[in-house]
């Protein structure tokens, strides 16, 4: 088997089947053409027929190793710069589509458990079957093109950093309440699982930080129709199939669910570790996880810089506003951060090495720092949006208005000296989608805590990042002083 096609991808989630409750009813019948998973749906399918068309092929996908057959570069585990380069190239094709707004496409967890299967040898200095769990699972994925939503984090219970979750009959946090020959069994609930429903499997680890539970130590993966498995999503922000009147949301709202596990039975071979403290510890800081999820996930965050760059120049062109000299210092704002993110990007594959597992892994300090500063950027870039459009992200009808009897008024009204009426307005509720709607709010919540709290990344900055060098300078300038004088 191959990539799959977009058509393929639907077909197969439509027979999962899958437990999904959506404004508190269970998803019966094809989900693929729920209102609620329809648009997104959709998208990641056009994502799928990229890998199977001739002219892009060669991009978005590679030669498996095993069998030889085509299968995508998301699973590419990289061995050189040129590695790098294809995996980034693919990555940017995929984040077009949807102008960088698929925060979970296919390509994010399948950078995922590529870097886990990279570094399998880590869970093999646990456990020979860890690593041969963790292997074969990869091979599996890549050859059928699976697709994955995933679950790091417990309920908001108790954030203390003290806090912790004694095993009773009431359980709250996901966890390990027995296991037999077949395998273990998960009690519990899970945060956060966007497309939760709609993917092939879902992939399970832990947060990685200050988990001191060995009921909660595991990894695995199974598939979204698991018996006991349920996804809570919820309310869906496509409000309307109109592409004119949600340009965005109508297609591209991933839907977020929290997970029950109701006796969950994970087997044996989907296990990639479990009853095992010491590797939570590990799993992140020894494995390429950090650096190429990160690789991907500031490749998407610059492919979205430069569609607001090209949104907001739009706006601004459409009423001509151009000239004002706070409309130029606000664009500057954008043009700032989108190139200060393309050089970190550009830096971390300039900088980039094999680590101990042969996997050539982009420099982690620049994107590190990408990582840490677009929570930052990217709320006051939406605020520029609408500090741009002003009343104009407010005076936006919908596309049944361009064809009542309130028509001419409209034409009249709402035209610029640039647009005409219904296309200004197209603009300007595409403007409002992605910095004021249900849609756009929660894709500002999204990119702030992408990875985690931002005060949490800045201090992990400060204590990762390798600065000896800089205070020997210091150091070295103040003994020349010394010896002057």
């Amino acid at each position: 088997m191959s990539v799959i096609s977009g058509q393929e991808y639907i077909h197969r989630i439509n027979q999962l089947n899958t437990n999904t409750w959506i404004d508190g009813e269970k998803v019966t019948g094809k989900i693929s053409e729920h209102p609620a998973f329809k648009g997104i749906m959709k998208s990641q399918a056009e994502l799928y027929d990229l890998q199977v068309h001739p002219n892009y092929s060669s991009k978005m996908t590679y030669s498996s190793p095993l069998t030889g057959n085509r299968v995508g570069v998301s699973y590419l585990i990289p061995k050189s710069k040129e590695d790098l380069s294809c995996r980034r190239s693919m990555i940017m094709e995929w984040a077009a589509l949807s102008g960088g707004c698929m925060g979970r496409s296919p390509d994010y967890m399948n950078t995922a458990l590529m870097t886990f299967a990279a570094s399998k040898g880590l869970f093999g200095d646990h456990n020979p079957k860890w690593e041969e769990n963790i292997w074969n699972f990869y091979e599996m994925a890549r050859e059928q093109d699976l697709s994955f939503t995933h679950t790091f984090l417990n309920p908001q219970v108790n954030r203390s950093p003290y806090y912790f979750e004694e095993f009773e009959d009431e359980i709250i946090a996901a966890q390990v309440i027995d296991q037999n020959e077949e395998g273990i069994v998960i009690k519990g609930a899970r945060l956060l699982a966007t497309q939760g429903g709609i993917t092939d499997e879902i992939i399970v680890f832990p947060s990685g930080g200050g988990l001191n539970s060995h009921s909660m130590s595991y990894a695995f993966s199974i598939p979204s129709n698991t018996k006991g498995l349920k996804f809570i999503c919820r309310e869906s922000f496509s409000y309307r199939e109109s592409p004119f009147d949600h340009p965005l949301a109508s297609r591209f709202d991933e839907v977020d669910a929290i997970v029950v596990f109701d006796h969950v039975l994970v087997p044996w071979n989907r296990i990639f570790f479990h009853n095992d403290l010491t590797i939570v510890g590990k799993l992140y800081s020894e494995s390429s996880f950090f650096p190429l999820v990160l690789h991907q996930v500031t490749t998407r965050r610059q492919t979205k810089l430069e569609f607001l760059v090209g949104l907001a120049q739009t706006l601004i062109d459409s009423i001509h506003i151009g000239e004002y000299e706070h409309v130029q210092g606000k664009m500057s704002e954008i043009i700032i951060g989108l190139e200060t993110i393309k050089s970190l990007l550009d830096s971390s594959e300039l900088h980039a090495k094999v680590d101990r597992f042969g996997t050539f892994i982009p420099d982690i300090n620049p994107l590190y720092v990408a990582t840490t500063i677009f929570p930052t950027l990217y709320p006051r870039y939406t605020e520029i949006l609408q500090l741009l459009g002003a009343s104009g992200l407010v005076s936006i009808p919908t596309e049944k208005d361009f064809t009542s009897v309130n028509k001419r008024d409209l034409e009249r009204y709402l035209q610029s000296t640039s647009l005409p009426a219904k296309e200004r307005v197209q603009l300007f509720r595409l403007a409002w989608d992605f910095s004021m709607s249900a849609f756009g709010s929660r894709q500002t919540l999204y990119e702030r805590f992408f990875f985690g709290d931002p005060v949490r990344l800045r201090n992990n900055l400060y204590k990762s990042y390798e600065r000896s060098h800089c205070v020997k300078r210091v150091k070295d300038f103040l003994g020349s002083e010394k010896i002057d004088e």
